[in-house]
């Protein structure tokens, strides 16, 4: 099965790393593991401010804080997982890559807001449910 795993560096990635290592079913060098993550892009004129080399830097400075936890963590399991980024809005990209990389579940954490919050803060998790046609498990 191929799994990929939504990471954003928060607690709510090391409680879906917790539920994924006690569901042997799920967490087995059988599987093929691809991390995600998204960045969000800097707006346009501060990216402009300082260069697109600083800020391509900072987006690989900033992916390398939240996959690296994550690759360690799967390595003391024996699971060697691929990395994949991008810098856009968070929930489509997760579900564009979802369906062009034909994978069979996305796993994420999900902060667990309640309608009323998401309908102010928005949620990652809902726009992902929203626009992703492939099944995706939701850890709070």
């Amino acid at each position: 099965m191929k799994i990929l795993l939504a990471v954003d560096g928060s607690k709510y990635t090391k409680k879906m790393l917790a539920y994924l290592a006690t569901h042997d079913e799920v967490f087995s060098a059988k599987n093929e593991f691809t991390l995600f993550t998204a960045q969000i892009p800097l707006p346009p004129r501060a990216r402009a401010a300082v260069g697109s080399d600083i800020a391509n830097g900072y987006y690989t400075d900033e992916v390398e804080k939240v996959t690296a936890p994550v690759v360690k963590f799967l390595k003391r399991h024996s699971i060697e997982a691929q990395v994949l980024s991008k810098v856009g809005a968070p929930g489509e990209l997760i579900a564009k890559t979802a369906e062009a990389g034909k994978f069979d579940l996305v796993m994420m954490g999900s902060h667990g807001h309640s309608a009323l919050g998401n309908l102010v803060m928005g949620s990652v998790a809902t726009q992902v449910i929203a626009h992703c046609k492939v099944p995706v498990l939701l850890v709070r």
